[in-house]
């Protein structure tokens, strides 16, 4: 597809080209603002013919490689070499960097891996306790306070200047050794020296030696976490955003991880299509392909990226995509780091990233719903009929755009009549909202919907959403016999929760939050309505006098404890209303009063006989 300056602006193969373009050039509400903008700069396209499907994959990758173009999913191959640098002096630094200067440091190397470099110094500079900052020394001794690196117990704190030279030269050799050798080699050396001072009887020597052997073995101890039972495979795994969308590679050699990769991708596509775009362009750029491609999901054209991939290595390539054990273990840590990097472009929590994306992928969306709204009814059989609708911005509650209902057209217990109406008046809103140029309350159109129960209620509003033309994804909540939420309904079934443990939370929240803010307006309006039948019940007190009389006094305790001059200077109120006020909150006080009185009169009589 080329723009009208004839730039090609999107490659793609299809089997039948006519239902290809059809997808593109239909209806703008299937596309994502990725591929709505892409069609809106399309001028004109051309296309080539080739004699089978393969052929035109490999031909669409080869020239998706030599154009770039710019709606393509596009990776650049940033694996420079880096190298391992030794400063110079008496108080010599490691550190990992991506370019060899000509500064009077040593440099090991090259490497290719930068992530598994940097990785490794991190960790001799924490077990060997060497600094991190840019401190120069001896020049700063005693200038200012150890940094929070030595309070836990990870720098010996040469700032301090009561570290002798020899001391940290020699962890500085240790460390070097461990970069070089590996923790095995690092271990052995440190136990002969360990043993080697205790026959010294060189106990605080052999103490320190102690605490490096035992750093190193915590260290293996965590790395066992991220083994693989595969000794060489690529394990790939992506996380969509509303508009962006992050892959994570995950790289085992000997079965250990070597190497990890974060990519991002603007725009947003159905998953098996992304999967199979962005292999293709992954490896146009790799030298090193695997027996073994895991992945966590199904990939669009999957025998041929598989064929394709293993004419590129020579060798057969299998792509697995698992379902159990310790290989989906692999797939969900590798699908967890990439939802953290899309909340971290995002400016989300990586939780939050994480379970959202955990939901589109449960309901089959086509992105992530960043916008939910659910509604809840709340009644007491039939009584002061309400509802209650609550808003869930990138996971988190979006109080200002909660919404309240009084039940308007419907008498007595039913929830679906209930549902069907506020669902009809909030799209009311909308369209007027649209009307009005406005985006935000009313105004905005959710990614999903959500209803406080199960497939009835579903089945209720959906044909009144599309009698509305609303297209959007409808479902319901269901809860168990405890009010836990257990499932999601939709029409003609439900789709089990239990184990996509970040999208139940997520569900969980939203369904309490709706079930709260329902129930808590019906409770509001429940008092309310005992309040007021209080005061109507009293001769010459209206609806608008005992609404008066409520902003007044703000309670019917306060009423009941106003004096008649204070309720005949009330707004709205006349003498003789004032006066039945008074007498119906006191006439009962009056009536004890004369009876205490008589009692009293009677007993002094008495007295006075006796006397």
């Amino acid at each position: 597809m080329h723009n009208s300056a004839g730039e090609i602006i999107y490659i793609g193969k299809a089997k039948a080209l006519k239902n290809r373009v059809s997808q593109y050039f239909g209806s703008e509400r299937n596309h994502d603002a990725k591929v709505r903008k892409m069609v809106s700069n399309v001028d004109w396209f051309e296309y080539i013919l080739t004699d089978s499907e393969f052929e035109a994959f490999v031909l669409e990758s080869s020239l998706i490689k030599q154009h770039q173009p710019k709606y393509n999913i596009l990776l650049k191959d940033d694996k420079g070499y880096c190298y391992i640098r030794i400063s110079g002096g008496e108080w010599p630094r490691i550190t990992a960097v991506l370019q060899k200067e000509d500064d009077g440091a040593k440099y090991i190397g090259p490497y290719l891996s930068f992530w598994s470099i940097r990785e490794t110094v991190d960790a001799a500079r924490k077990i060997f306790r060497l600094p991190d900052c840019n401190r120069k020394f001896p020049q700063d001794f005693g200038k200012s306070r150890p940094c929070l690196n030595f309070y836990i117990d990870q720098c010996c704190a040469p700032c301090r200047g009561k570290i002798r030279q020899q001391d940290y030269q020699e962890a500085f050799q240790q460390a070097l050794d461990f970069v070089k050798g590996g923790s095995s080699t690092s271990v052995k050396e440190l136990t002969a020296r360990m043993e080697q001072a205790a026959e010294e009887l060189d106990f605080e020597r052999a103490a320190r030696l102690r605490d490096r052997i035992n750093a190193i073995n915590k260290l293996k101890e965590r790395q066992k976490v991220v083994e693989s039972p595969v000794e060489e495979q690529d394990v790939f795994a992506l996380a969509q955003g509303e508009t962006q969308t992050a892959f994570e590679v995950f790289r085992f050699i000997g079965g250990k991880l070597s190497d990890r990769e974060s990519f991002l991708a603007q725009g947003c596509q159905p998953d098996p299509e992304a999967r199979s775009e962005f292999l293709r362009q992954y490896y146009a750029i790799r030298d090193r392909i695997p027996p073994v491609v895991t992945l966590d999901g199904l990939v669009e054209d999957q025998d041929l990226v598989a064929r394709w991939l293993s004419e590129r290595r020579g060798k057969i390539v299998k792509l697995n995509i698992p379902q159990k054990g310790s290989q989906r273990q692999l797939v969900e840590m590798c699908r967890s780091n990439a939802a953290e990097n899309l909340a971290q472009q995002s400016g989300l929590a990586g939780r939050d990233a994480s379970a959202l994306d955990e939901l589109r992928r449960l309901l089959g969306l086509e992105k992530v719903p960043a916008y939910i709204e659910c509604y809840d009814i709340s009644n007491l059989q039939g009584g002061e009929n309400v509802a209650g609708m609550v808003a869930f911005e990138n996971g988190r509650p979006l109080k200002s755009a909660y919404r309240r209902f009084k039940i308007k057209t419907v008498e007595g217990q039913d929830d679906y009549g209930s549902m069907r109406e506020v669902i009809s008046r909030r799209f009311g809103e909308y369209r007027a909202c649209v009307d009005r140029g406005e985006t935000s309350g009313f105004g905005r159109m959710p990614d999903l919907i959500f209803l406080d129960g199960g497939k009835g209620h579903v089945a209720a509003v959906q044909p009144l959403l599309e009698a509305l033309g609303i297209d959007v994804p409808l479902y319901g909540l269901v809860k168990d016999d405890k009010h836990r939420t257990r499932a999601i309904a939709k029409t003609g079934g439900e789709i089990s929760i239990t184990s996509t443990r970040r999208a139940f939370t997520l569900l969980s929240t939203i369904q309490d939050e709706v079930h709260r803010f329902a129930i808590g307006y019906h409770r509001q309006q429940r008092k309310k309505t005992t309040i007021s039948s209080t005061l109507l019940s009293i001769e010459g007190v209206g609806p608008a006098r005992a609404k008066a009389l409520l902003k007044h006094f703000k309670t019917v305790a306060a009423v009941g404890q106003a004096d008649l001059e204070e309720l005949q200077s009330a707004p709205g109120m006349t003498k003789p209303a004032a006066q039945q006020v008074y007498k119906h909150f006191h006439d009962g006080e009056e009536s004890e009063n004369q009876e205490t009185a008589g009692k009293t009169g009677g007993f002094s009589g008495e007295i006075v006989q006796k006397g």
